[in-house]
């Protein structure tokens, strides 16, 4: 059966979700992640994209 599909709507707040195929971990290491939030911090305003809180778990990420 398909999803229902999800409101886009302007000023409506979305939960994001990134998560690691077959439950795997996202990132390897420190690095990784710390890449991931210098890429995140760029793209967040070229997109004017507000973030109001974010979370790390070891395999997925929350925004």
């Amino acid at each position: 059966m398909p999803r229902i599909a999800r409101l886009d709507t302007p000023g409506l707040l979305n939960h994001v979700m990134i998560r690691g195929i077959e439950r795997r971990k996202t990132f390897n290491d420190d690095k990784d992640r710390e890449n991931f939030l210098e890429r995140l911090s760029t793209l967040l305003p070229e997109t004017k994209t507000q973030c109001y809180a974010w979370s790390f778990l070891s395999n997925h990420f929350l925004c």
